[in-house]
């Protein structure tokens, strides 16, 4: 590792002009919860950042470090590039000295577009097509003719979608009424509204005949008519049929941008097949006739990577020797990152957070650039313990090519190859953004901090299991790699379905059990909402609260929402004025008319208990808790706390949420049913060592209330503590999607064979708490 940086705890002192080129140099950073801290971080070295979650380590190195880094390379851009680029306001901090360019490797899902694979957003794809273009028998053209993206190359039937959508009109009208009677029970064509008097009035048909007695004539015009301008009165509007509505309107929509109740309705009423002409595989005859050694690209894009990168290297001609070597080096690369199991052909936005991070990944591993700082946010997110000395590895490996890796992280494994930590707290929001420690492995056990108590932290295995009152059985599950699996899941105990990553648990759990009568599912996908979405506004919260100042002023409850009658005209209500600079990047400033408050000078001077509603929103949920020590508030808000999100600001945007804090705010809003089914995914994401105990704690609560618990984790503290495992394997891909043991945690210790049980047994058998 070489002895460029000599080991010190960096601190508010300036270093010697001889050695200072070797650090990164922070000072006075007050980004967020930061408290004005300095501190030097080690070049070419790898760094881990530590903490509860909250104390501000995404702050420090992605609201800070990253984010200067990348707005000064932003800078030396033309005004007319910059105006294409998101804009990035200076981070708050006095200096920021010796960075280097910054590549982030963020958990960020990588959108919900269908049209979006493995293959395209590794570029692996294209390296394909240019092959099939060249090699390929018969010739069928240039690489866009095998592209399911191009009109050249789709199916024309399914416009490279590789699937096809019928509607059930049984989930849209009651034939039995007649229009003026409510026939349409899609959400949106409610009796009076817009459209329906469109078809009311359209004269095609009588409003008052039940649909049931519609000629075929009327049925056609009713349910299939295409966009026609018809004279309605003195108006000329535009008429179309119902089912061409509905496709329009929803159907051409990404399902995750949806609203809740549309994506319900959709579900219940659209079936997708694979498409008829295409048998799914997206392109045209031309595209699939082409073969090279007996397979057309769609048959090589559904290979298992590990397998395709077999295929890819038995093709030998000069021609595309080069590209060929390309596609092999990022094959390989996604088998050595864990990804081996998955195809070219899957959907980017069925990828897990950790998933995607890794996609992400392949673009640097083979890069010839050095003395880059590369920052990581938990890169071993939906790993199991098996695969995450892989991942280490690959950590290791950038720096050792004079590289500066950051790592926010908090699994003890990665945290132990560390060259430098840098540990944040002690507690949460307000109570974090100090540098707890900064200094070696070693040192921080040592420390007596929060994290360096808990480094070798393990959790014992459960003396008793509860006992199952019932079953929830899945049956003949085939959803990706799963090969017809068959499992009960018992009822009334906490379960936890493991296995190593790509084996098929989210396959089967989330394949198999939402949509089932009482089952609430709260995983880590985005929230729904705008910048002006909170936890307040999500939970519920903000209710209680207006109708409280309501009450205590005399006045009504709309003046106390921003996106009401008592928002700041001048920004809306959302506390920041975003300027247009033409052809420079756009500016976010605080508006000066309300100073970031959000709402107007009169609503301000209505308080309760000495506060106003600005200040409110303004608390955490610990402050909030003790300011409202009773009603329907409080309630809300000992959720909130029971979560783990103690810390988080009532008004902070939603947007701001990592994966891990969207899944307590999700099961926060649930936990009041009871006998429900939960289904949580990973819940220990972003969680601090310390706060696995109180998951852990939260999770007995929710079965000793008489739920049933059913957790995706890798987390080898949730699993000695479960009641049941469901292990997942034997290993990823087409190796994987059988179910190799279920029972008890201490069953799998003594007698299973497993990855996990290997790890397992390891873990408990260290015990040291």
């Amino acid at each position: 590792m070489g002895d460029r940086q000599t080991r010190r705890r960096p601190g508010n002192g300036e270093t010697s002009a001889a050695d200072s080129h070797d650090l990164i140099q922070v000072r006075g950073a007050r980004e967020n919860n930061l408290a004005d801290i300095s501190l030097d971080i080690p070049k070419r070295r790898l760094t881990v950042f530590t903490g509860v979650s909250g104390s501000g380590k995404s702050s420090l190195v992605f609201g800070t470090i990253a984010a200067e880094s990348q707005r000064l390379i932003n800078e030396t851009y033309t005004a007319f590039i910059q105006s294409f680029m998101p804009s990035q306001g200076r981070p708050d901090v006095d200096a920021l000295r010796n960075l280097s360019a910054a590549i982030v490797v963020d958990q960020e899902r990588m959108g919900a577009n269908s049209r979006s694979t493995v293959g395209t957003a590794t570029d692996a794809q294209t390296m394909l097509r240019i092959i099939f273009s060249r090699l390929g028998t018969p010739h069928a053209g240039t690489s866009t003719a095998f592209s399911f993206n191009s009109a050249e190359g789709m199916c024309q039937e399914c416009e490279g979608l590789g699937q096809v959508s019928a509607i059930d009109t049984g989930e849209l009208l009651d034939t039995e009424l007649s229009l003026n009677e409510g026939a349409i029970t899609a959400p949106g064509f409610t009796v009076g509204s817009w459209y329906w008097q469109t078809l009311a009035h359209s004269g095609f048909f009588d409003p008052d005949v039940k649909l049931k007695d519609f000629t075929p004539a009327q049925w056609d015009d009713f349910l299939h008519k295409p966009p026609t301008k018809i004279k309605v009165g003195t108006s000329t509007i535009n008429y179309e049929g119902l089912l061409v509505r509905v496709q329009r309107t929803y159907l051409a929509k990404d399902r995750a941008a949806m609203q809740p109740h549309i994506r319900a309705f959709v579900d219940r009423a659209v079936t997708f097949t694979a498409c008829g002409a295409c048998g799914g595989a997206r392109l045209n005859p031309a595209a699939l006739g082409s073969r090279i050694a007996g397979r057309n690209i769609a048959e090589c894009a559904a290979l298992q990577i590990s397998d395709l990168v077999t295929f890819v290297r038995g093709i030998d001609d000069p021609a595309v020797a080069p590209l060929v070597a390309t596609l092999c080096h990022t094959l390989d690369s996604l088998v050595e990152i864990g990804l081996g199991y998955l195809s070219l052909d899957r959907e980017s936005a069925t990828l897990s957070g950790g998933e995607a991070q890794r996609v992400k990944m392949v673009r640097h591993l083979g890069s010839s650039l050095t003395d880059v700082t590369y920052v990581f946010d938990e890169p071993t997110v939906g790993l199991h313990p098996h695969d995450i000395q892989r991942m280490n590895d690959l950590l290791l490996r950038l720096r050792d090519k004079g590289n500066t890796v950051l790592v926010v992280e908090h699994k003890p494994e990665t945290i132990a190859i560390a060259d430098h930590v840098v540990d944040l707290g002690p507690g949460a929001g307000s109570a974090g953004g100090e540098i707890c420690f900064t200094g070696d492995v070693a040192g921080l056990r040592a420390s007596g901090t929060l994290t360096g108590r808990h480094l070798d932290h393990r959790a014992r295995l459960r003396e008793q299991v509860r006992q199952p009152v019932g079953e929830l059985s899945i049956s003949g599950a085939n959803t990706h790699n799963l090969k017809d699996v068959s499992v009960g899941i018992p009822l009334g105990v906490l379960t936890v379905v493991t296995g190593v990553a790509g084996s098929g648990k989210s396959s089967l759990i989330h394949g198999s059990l939402p949509g089932r009568d009482g089952v609430i599912v709260a995983d880590q996908s985005p929230i729904r909402g705008s910048r002006r979405s909170n936890p307040a506004t999500y939970t519920g919260l903000l209710g209680p609260i207006r109708t409280a100042f309501a009450k205590a002023n005399g006045v009504k409850a709309a003046l106390f929402s921003a996106n009401s009658e008592g928002a700041c005209p001048t920004c809306k209500g959302i506390g920041l004025v975003y300027t247009d600079l033409a052809m420079m990047a756009g500016v976010a400033s605080v508006c000066e008319e309300c100073e970031g408050k959000r709402f107007t000078p009169e609503v301000l001077t209505y308080t309760l208990r000495g506060k106003n509603i600005s200040e409110v929103l303004a608390m955490s949920v610990a402050e909030a808790r003790e300011f409202f020590p009773t009603g329907q508030a409080r309630t809300v808000l000992d959720r909130l706390a029971e979560v783990g999100l103690g810390y988080l600001g009532l008004g902070q945007p939603l947007t701001t949420l990592s994966g891990g804090e969207r899944q307590r705010l999700k099961l926060a809003l649930h936990m009041a049913e009871r006998g429900a089914v939960y289904v949580l995914d990973e819940p220990t994401t972003g969680l601090h060592l310390a706060d696995v105990d109180q998951l852990l704690g939260l999770l007995d609560r929710l079965v000793d209330d008489g739920n049933t618990v059913i957790v995706i984790e890798h987390h080898q503290a949730v699993m000695a503590h479960a009641d049941w495992i469901v292990d997942l394997g034997p290993g990823a891909g087409q190796d994987g999607g059988r179910v190799v043991f279920t029972g008890t945690p201490a069953d799998l210790v003594a007698t299973g064979d497993s990855l996990t049980a290997r790890h397992l047994r390891s873990y408990v058998t260290t015990h040291t708490a």
